[in-house]
């Protein structure tokens, strides 16, 4: 599992308001798991292992069945570096360490725990069967199977195979781990999910690999047929997949060009292509949308979450029990705040890194050093105030800066530039957008943004303007949009703001907007309103 660079608050879950501010502080890595979200496990900066909750079939690993609101050491793990963690409905919890050996306690009534019985853990106890050998660096979790990952690409499963989950040819149960081949014999696979009762692999070339339940298309085969072995999703021949998550009947893929497939279940909108159809073959979504770097699902829920390259991050899928048919944005920061958020039950998708890491991306290095005085050789003065910038990035970026620094730049030439033809936040929204490649204005500003976008060629953000004034019109601004649209020339916007003035009509007039318009536009509105009826009542 990837570990996030982003600072995690754990006490958006919670479950961890039970737990006091220094003991909050002293968190590494967590997990939430459970029916109800009701039971975690944390490990602390000096590795020590902690868990609390409800301990529902002993999940808790504490040696009895009790629940406890008080962290209790897991001493068995203490010392042990997870680097790995997953969970079953049961539940159960299977985890693997830095060295490469594999835990397993809670629920077992199919052998999901791979020791050979069917007794529930009531303490963490090493995984030995075919798997001592192995240096494992990655476990997954059904429902009530397990999957185990080696460093050198085999892959291990065993428990409830009611399905084909456990990829063995039948639908007997397997008690201990057993060697995933046939297809994948001689593959390096190199990730691995499993939805309820499925399970996918990835291999070194990008292919995908599912077996188990396939009744609502969650293998991606396009059919819907049951697989008791691994089956290749041969609709995705000719793209590299690089990370694959499964919900609990529907499955994400993200290539390593930042392109994004869903497949399977669809009852909330969880594939998010718009609608509630299940889909049998891989379909390609958020297709508008910057190239995708992290996606987000697990096995217990029916949300989906995506990360984008500027850390835009969507969700979609059941949300809080709304059904969100299309990727939504959302204001967070990483994908792991929508399931503490959204997610029923709020669980977390993956073992939470909360180690904050220094390490920005290009973009977001970009978007920190706008309007820096620190870094920036290069000032706008606008209605008095200073925006700091680089004059490399905006030559860069932009088309009519490259113009103006090649015609006229010199080094003795002063280090700052008058803007007097657009206003401050227009101006200013403008510089952010090239460092940031978004708008955040509110559609009266947008309008001033939109006539820059025209005179310095900007399309893109032309377009961006044009959405986010037709995504904000009111009754109460509907004129003063349209008069600007008319100002700039933007027909399309005209057309559209014209419409809804038509639409809305009787309360339009009644605004000041309306009262306060130039008398030429006035006029020439009536006249084109009358001409489509508008004022026949």
């Amino acid at each position: 599992m990837t570990h996030s660079s982003i600072m995690v608050d754990v006490s958006k879950w919670p479950i961890f308001a039970l737990l006091s501010p220094q003991e909050v502080a002293s968190i590494r890595k967590a997990c939430v798991f459970g029916t109800s979200a009701n039971e975690a496990i944390y490990v602390t900066h000096n590795d020590e292992v902690f868990v609390f909750g409800l301990n529902c079939s002993n999940c808790l690993g504490t040696g009895d069945n009790q629940s406890t609101i008080v962290p209790k050491k897991l001493e068995a793990l203490c010392g042990k570096k997870i680097s790995s963690l997953s969970y079953g409905s049961g539940p159960h919890v299977v985890l693997c360490t830095e060295d490469g050996e594999v835990y397993a306690w809670g629920h077992n009534g199919y052998s999901q725990l791979g020791n050979g019985t069917t007794n529930q853990g009531i303490t963490p106890v090493q995984v030995c069967t075919n798997l001592l050998v192995k240096k494992v660096v990655e476990v997954a979790c059904g429902s009530h199977h397990s999957m185990a990952l080696s460093f050198d690409g085999d892959l291990y499963a065993w428990g409830y195979n009611n399905c084909g989950q456990v990829g063995s040819g039948s639908t007997a149960n397997q008690p201990t781990p057993r060697r995933v081949s046939n297809c994948l014999q001689g593959k390096v696979v190199v990730g691995i999910a499993c939805g309820q009762t499925s399970s996918m692999a990835v291999v070194n070339n990008g292919e995908v690999y599912g077996w188990g339940y396939n009744g609502n298309g969650q293998l991606g085969l396009g059919n819907n047929g049951n697989q008791l072995t691994p089956c290749r999703v041969a609709a995705l021949h000719g793209v590299c997949i690089l990370q694959i998550a499964c919900g609990y009947a529907h499955t994400l893929a993200l290539t390593d060009e930042g392109l994004l497939y869903a497949w399977g279940a669809n009852t909330y909108g969880q594939l998010g292509t718009g609608n509630k159809s299940n889909q049998l073959s891989p379909v390609q979504i958020m297709v508008e949308k910057e190239r995708v770097v992290e996606i987000a699902a697990c096995h217990s829920a029916h949300t989906s979450a995506a990360k984008t390259q500027s850390g835009q991050v969507y969700m979609w899928g059941q949300c809080r029990g709304q059904s969100v048919i299309l990727p939504h944005l959302t204001h967070f920061a990483c994908t792991d705040d929508v399931f503490a958020c959204f997610a029923t039950p709020a669980v977390m998708w993956r073992l939470l890194s909360v180690e904050h890491e220094d390490f920005l991306t290009v973009a977001e290095s970009l978007k920190k050093e706008f309007d820096s005085p620190e870094t920036s050789d290069l000032k706008f003065r606008v209605d008095g105030k200073y925006i700091h910038v680089h004059k490399a990035v905006l030559k860069i970026r932009c088309e009519h800066f490259r113009t103006m620094f090649q015609s006229y730049w010199n080094e003795d030439m002063k280090e700052v530039i008058e803007i007097d033809q657009f206003s401050y936040p227009v101006y200013r929204a403008f510089l952010e957008y090239l460092y940031t490649d978004s708008v955040d204005l509110p559609p009266e500003d947008a309008i001033g943004l939109l006539d820059l976008a025209t005179s310095y060629c900007e399309n893109r953000l032309k377009k961006l303007c044009q959405h986010i004034i037709k995504r904000g019109i009111t009754v109460e601004n509907a004129f003063s949009l349209l008069s600007a649209a008319v100002r700039y020339d933007a027909e399309d916007l005209e057309e559209f703001c014209f419409k809804f003035c038509v639409n809305h009509l009787t309360e339009v007039t009644q605004t000041t907007a309306f009262w306060q318009m130039d008398g030429p536009l006035l006029k020439e509105f009536i006249a084109k309103a009358s001409k489509c009826g508008a004022f026949k009542n």
